[in-house]
């Protein structure tokens, strides 16, 4: 039986007030596109900035439709789909353009990029490319599957992509959101040992739990960075997930080993960035932009994912009806992920 209509999150205008359910017709996949009933979504830090207006350059076309990740199944194929079948269970690519190598002009130009400016995720059936679909992960939930395609792939591209991470190596992140976490499990997992800042006690105790090599709280130690050369005999950190942005990769600098790397990712304090120039040179170091990255990284990703057991880490899993608290949750500064399962009908805690 032929699904007509569906429920759809939707913004009239910018301003999570002015979020509203509506129902929606359910789109209808094109020759190269598949239908996918969405299971699950997840926040990220990113998708309040849209709602709020403050990161796109130009409205998007209104009524819009938030939130970049997402995992669901495939139940309808376009008439010239090959890559999928009915049944398979996929997830978006964020930069839909980006399928490997180096970033298309069309990113830095246009931002071609799901959840805005293209249409989000939060609605009970999506259209998406065949080419911007991935497989999700066999041995992940489709609730955990939903954390991967932005936060996931971001730590990913940062370590492995563009940092080159390597068994031995020492990395440092900074807080316990999304990218933070994933950035712990997934330079774990591959041999590294992850040192955690974090302003709370309680979150540097459960990234430890995960398997953090150390933590250091900024609160009581503001210039971390010698924490950080005391924690490693003087050498410092191959690599640094950047986080917050402003005078904070001052001290990034300053924790970095010879030839270290640092991917600029977050701006939690400060879109600008400000450093001494002298200390990133005698290292002979990195400074690398990181946005989320491309579908080959995804896919590789995903393997990695199966073969070592990673497991997102969720802080709590909100019901369809509940997605307004679920961006106003956002600013709890959750240990982990924030999903939103499609079709629930309660909202639960998980971590």
């Amino acid at each position: 039986m032929t699904i007509k209509s569906m429920q759809v999150w939707q913004l009239p205008t910018f301003g999570l007030e002015n979020l509203e359910l509506v129902e929606r017709p359910v789109p209808r996949p094109a020759a190269h596109e598949v239908l996918i009933k969405v299971a699950a979504v997840s926040l990220n830090y990113r998708d309040k900035l849209v709602v709020n207006g403050e990161l796109l350059p130009e409205p998007p076309p209104m009524p819009f439709v938030p939130i970049s990740d997402m995992a669901g199944e495939v139940i309808e194929l376009g008439s010239q789909t090959t890559r999928f079948k009915v049944g398979d269970r996929v997830m978006g690519n964020f930069w839909t353009q980006w399928l490997d190598g180096e970033p298309p002009r069309a990113i830095r130009e246009h931002g071609l990029s799901l959840g805005g400016p293209l249409p989000g995720m939060l609605a009970e059936y999506v259209v998406l490319s065949e080419e911007v679909a991935v497989t999700a992960p066999s041995s992940l939930s489709d609730e955990e599957a939903s954390t991967l395609p932005v936060a996931a792939l971001t730590a990913w591209f940062a370590l492995v992509e563009a940092g080159r991470l390597r068994q031995g190596q020492t990395v440092l992140v900074q807080g316990t959101g999304g990218v933070s976490l994933f950035g712990l499990q997934i330079a774990k997992a591959l041999g590294a040992r992850v040192i955690v800042t974090s302003r709370s006690d309680d979150k540097l105790a459960r990234a430890k739990a995960l398997g953090a090599w150390a933590g250091i709280n900024t609160t009581y130690a503001p210039a971390w960075a010698q924490a950080v050369l005391e924690l490693t005999g003087g050498e410092g950190v191959d690599q640094v997930l950047e986080l917050v942005g402003g005078d904070n990769l001052r001290h990034s600098v300053e924790a970095l080993a010879g030839s270290g790397h640092i991917s600029q990712i977050g701006f939690m304090d400060d879109t600008e960035i400000r450093m001494p120039a002298i200390p990133l040179q005698l290292r002979c170091a990195t400074l690398r932009g990181i946005s989320v990255g491309h579908r080959r990284a995804f896919e590789e990703m995903n393997q990695v994912i199966d073969r070592h057991g990673i497991q997102p880490v969720i802080d709590k899993v909100f019901s369809f009806t509940d997605a307004p608290e679920a961006f106003t949750h956002l600013e709890s500064g959750p240990f982990g992920k924030l999903v939103i399962k499609v079709g629930e009908e309660e909202t639960r805690i998980v971590g």
